[in-house]
């Protein structure tokens, strides 16, 4: 039924015999018809991993129902359980600074239904990108960041994330790096992204680094924020090659491209309910 409600049911738990047994069956009581199932037990954690893909097919389903219907089989395995509605897109605040080619893809991917989310604002420490939410009609706000300034900046933006409500806060190349209170207080909500080369070509112009040294492969990698700066749990990665016919701004342009797939595509990962955080590493179905 393509028009018929869907939800997303993600679980973690301890890795146990008849996690699985007993979702699906109290699924088939609830007169739920499950249209995706995933899921994966990690042998080095013992934690067990399970996204499920439902269409209520009772008229009275509402979600407070289920959660009373499924709070035994949840206390039974000590599970940490969600549902969300998948008509309901998340809303996602995004941070910039100067570079436009990941906010202009992600602009045009929600505008076109590719990333079913909404951008309650955008955020950015210059007024560089301002025209561009302007033209998407979504509030822009310059949230101008200097040493002195940075901790009323870092305070006005958790702020922003509350009076927005945003479930997800994308660094859509964001050339600040936040504190560690800031990523403490978001686990599993910030998204950034960089390219490849970390850790070995750092600082300012990396592709113009890469280019003196050969590289033969341009990527980017999106991660969750945490307090070890660009070094968090990985949820997407590509590459793409390059030669000897690319000059560096050529590899700048091929570096940009691969940044604005991997972050639109782990954002979509992020608003289907597929990534799990498993310590430092991620489970991403």
């Amino acid at each position: 039924m393509a028009d018929a409600p869907r939800f997303y049911l993600t679980i973690s738990c301890p890795d146990v015999v008849g996690v699985v047994s007993a979702v699906s069956t109290m699924l088939t009581e609830a007169n739920c018809f499950i249209t995706e199932s995933n899921h994966f037990g990690d042998p080095q954690t013992n934690v067990f991993f399970m996204r499920t893909v439902l269409e209520p097919r009772s008229p009275g389903f509402t979600r407070a129902a289920f959660a009373e219907r499924f709070a035994p089989i949840a206390a039974k395995f000590a599970m940490d359980w969600s549902l969300h509605d998948a008509r309901i897109p998340p809303r996602v605040l995004i941070l910039v600074s100067k570079f436009d080619h990941c906010l202009q893809d992600l602009l045009y991917r929600k505008r076109t239904g590719s990333l079913m989310m909404e951008v309650p604002a955008i955020v950015s420490n210059h007024v560089t990108l301002a025209p561009l939410a302007e033209q998407a009609r979504i509030p822009f706000v310059h949230l101008a960041v200097t040493a002195e300034t940075k901790a009323t900046a870092e305070a006005r933006l958790f702020e922003i994330i509350e009076d927005t409500r945003s479930e997800f806060v994308v660094l859509a190349r964001y050339m600040q790096v936040l504190s560690n209170e800031a990523c403490g207080r978001l686990p599993g909500r910030v998204v950034n992204i960089h390219h490849s080369f970390l850790p070995s070509f750092k600082g300012a112009k990396p592709y113009h680094q890469a280019f003196e040294r050969g590289v033969k492969l341009v990527g980017a990698t999106a991660h969750f924020v945490t307090a070890d700066l660009d070094e968090g749990p990985i949820i997407a990665q590509a590459v793409a090659p390059v030669d000897h016919t690319f000059d560096a701004e050529a590899m700048v342009e091929q570096g940009r491209d691969v940044e604005s797939q991997v972050l639109a595509r782990a954002l979509r990962k992020l608003i289907e309910r597929r990534v799990f955080l498993n310590g430092h590493r991620t489970v991403v179905f």
